[in-house]
């Protein structure tokens, strides 16, 4: 089939090319021990690659054990961590998606409770309770992230540098494992969002002030991240476009960090927005589908870097449109994934790119080719 939707048409990121335009968020699970996944995570991915989407990502994975959002978060700072992890990256890839991974550090936002629990700061009733030790948190400035959280430690000159050298210590190990495309998680409140931001980020130093200065840790990550990564392979960078805060980052001046980090080797900017002070994914706030899409669609068009637009985007129609009308060049999807892992190849039937159920892995295709000849009175053979 030649004229194949755009939302199926491949994707080519330096030596990588995707089955399509669709891209599984990172998503935190909260189910791994001592930052080493576990069979629910082998489970979990299993079912997403399996459904069919082009790139398979594999959830905030802390750089070091204090940059982790709680006790369940997945790990890079161990060279103990990438057998696991080699797992799932070859699990992904064995169902034909590339296998992606996104490395981060929670920064102010760390040491909290799994959402089920509570999605606030750890307490020693937590160690009580469940063994979950509050840690202390560290941040651009000693600004606590919200009432009643940690007061975070002020990061020294020299702990920045170091943490500049964590990241690219488990980009080395994330490739290693097999990963494919490697995304730097510079959104939602976290360490290098902390910094961007005018709101967190009161420092006086090489390290803050103007925007410039705001910008120069995250920079030096993707920097060192490009240093170890192969030139060969994709790196893409997750950004709050605005924080929703006259005082606070606006999507100007992502459009200027976009293209410093298109100068630095930056491949895809990935467009999500809020956090730095309030939930993103756990907040309960009705938006409409695609409401993060302008943003991407701005900063493809003023920075000239690729783009990936998530955020509500449920319906294979919308989503085929925003690749079709050049807002973003990869569509993100989370939750509506975990609802229904098989949403990419069902929408691939809808969308006419697989009339024949040919994507389907062969046990399942077989059986819903026959059910669409034969037809369902009163039914879309397509749903």
């Amino acid at each position: 089939m030649t004229d194949l939707p755009p939302l199926f048409a491949p994707f080519t990121l330096r030596g990588v090319t995707t089955r399509n335009r669709i891209v599984v968020s990172p998503m935190c699970q909260y189910s791994a021990l001592d930052g080493h996944v576990t069979e629910w995570h082998r489970d979990h991915h299993t079912a997403l690659a399996r459904g069919g989407a082009g790139i398979v990502f594999v959830e905030a994975t802390a750089v070091e054990a204090r940059g982790r959002i709680a006790h369940g978060d997945v790990g890079l700072w161990s060279d103990n961590h990438v057998v696991g992890l080699s797992e799932i990256a070859a699990v992904v890839a064995g169902y034909g998606a590339v296998p992606g991974i996104q490395i981060g550090h929670a920064g102010r936002k760390a040491s909290a409770q799994r959402p089920w629990e509570g999605n606030l700061a750890l307490t020693e009733a937590d160690e009580a309770a469940r063994g979950d030790a509050p840690w202390q948190t560290v941040a651009p400035s000693a600004i606590p992230y919200m009432d009643g959280w940690h007061a975070p430690a002020e990061l020294s000159d020299g702990d920045i540098l170091g943490l500049v050298d964590a990241f690219a210590a488990a980009a080395a190990r994330a490739l290693k494992a097999g990963f494919k495309v490697i995304e730097i998680h510079g959104a939602h409140g976290y360490l290098l969002h902390s910094f961007l931001s005018p709101i967190s980020n009161r420092r006086d130093d090489r390290w803050g002030g103007g925007r410039q200065g705001r910008m120069a840790f995250p920079l030096a990550v993707a920097e060192a991240v490009r240093g170890v990564w192969p030139q060969d392979l994709p790196l893409f960078f997750r950004v709050s476009s605005v924080d929703g805060s006259q005082d606070g980052w606006t999507i100007e001046d992502t459009v200027v960090l976009a293209g410093e980090l298109k100068g630095r080797g930056v491949d895809v900017l990935d467009c999500s927005s809020g956090g730095i002070a309030g939930a993103v994914t756990a907040a309960q706030v009705r938006r409409r589908q695609g409401f993060q899409v302008p943003w991407a669609a701005q900063v493809r068009r003023e920075a000239g870097i690729a783009t990936m637009a998530v955020g509500l985007i449920l319906d294979p129609d919308y989503a085929n449109a925003v690749v079709a009308d050049g807002a973003a060049d990869l569509v993100a999807m989370g939750r509506e994934l975990l609802a229904n892992p098989f949403w990419p190849l069902q929408a691939a039937v809808t969308l006419g790119a697989d009339p024949d159920y040919a994507r389907w892995p062969d046990p399942y295709g077989w059986w819903l080719t026959r059910r669409a000849r034969a037809g369902v009175e009163g039914r879309d053979p397509t749903q």
